[in-house]
């Protein structure tokens, strides 16, 4: 286990103490203080990450290369995934409180459309193995049709 875990383990272990030894009218607090601490050790971790990046492209630029095609790392993929279904609990709640399923459907679309633009960002050629096969067999129908 990671020191990191095993500290937000303890932070989330004295937050639930507290809440025993406090009662339910402390609880929102408690929990508010909780997701507080987790959100500074969320942005700790991506502002390293942007240093870390930003100092990759100083090195690069400095050595005069061109810049390599942006990508995206598993890690960045991964949270934004983690953060938009953080997001989508809330985003859900309200679609749906106000519209009905409706708005809990365009929430979702929307939610998804984020994800499927996030995804094809870092990967333009993401869906293009599938249309190339699609135009590679109406090219082979189209052939066939000529010959008859």
């Amino acid at each position: 286990m990671d020191t990191r875990d095993a500290e937000l383990k303890k932070e989330l272990n004295a937050t639930l103490q507290a809440r025993r030894e406090l009662g339910e009218e402390y609880e929102s607090a408690l929990v508010d203080s909780f997701l507080e601490k987790v959100d500074q050790r969320i942005d700790g971790a991506v502002e390293r990450r942007v240093r870390r990046q930003l100092a990759e492209q100083q090195m690069v630029s400095a050595r005069g290369a061109r810049d390599p095609r942006p990508t995206d790392s598993w890690g960045e993929r991964f949270g934004f995934a983690i953060v938009s279904l953080v997001l989508a609990i809330p985003l859900s709640a309200i679609g749906g409180g106000f519209a009905g399923l409706s708005g809990l459907l365009v929430t979702w679309a929307g939610i998804v459309g984020v994800n499927v633009f996030q995804a094809l960002r870092g990967n333009p050629d993401l869906f293009g193995s599938a249309r190339r096969a699609r135009e590679s067999r109406e090219r082979g129908a189209k052939d066939d049709a000529w010959k008859d």
